[in-house]
């Protein structure tokens, strides 16, 4: 077998064991990292009082209104997030930073393939903001 035709068979194991190709925009070492557990693809990286997902959605994503317990950051590297706070709606592009309070409710739309880093940092209780 050819070199060529070896490194095609290389490319192609390692994308079949993927959960799904949209998510390949992030470096190998990243997609090895453990999978979240979530309605959307990401990998998780746990921290002390902080959880990193690297995260994809595909073009045509719809995540419904909803708010989390803890206090979310993020950063899109590729696409565009469509975030809803308040009736407002905030376009985020590639290098774009978003700052999500706890206990915020939001809702996302995704019209292209986008991924993004998210830190979502635990807060102590009295630190949590009620709606």
């Amino acid at each position: 077998m050819s070199v060529l035709l070896q490194a095609i068979h290389a490319i192609a194991a390692d994308r079949i064991s993927e959960p799904s190709l949209h998510i390949m925009h992030f470096p190998k070492l990243l997609r090895d990292l453990p999978p979240f557990e979530g309605p959307f693809d990401a990998y998780k990286l746990e921290a002390q009082g902080c959880d990193v997902l690297f995260a994809s959605y595909p073009a045509g994503t719809v995540i419904a209104p909803h708010s989390h317990e803890t206090e979310n950051v993020g950063v899109v590297t590729q696409g565009e997030l469509i975030l809803t706070v308040d009736g407002k709606e905030t376009r985020h592009c590639v290098g774009d930073w978003y700052h999500l309070a706890a206990k915020v409710a939001h809702a996302a739309r995704f019209e292209m393939e986008t991924s993004e880093i998210e830190f979502w940092f635990r807060v102590p209780t009295s630190r949590v903001m009620t709606p």
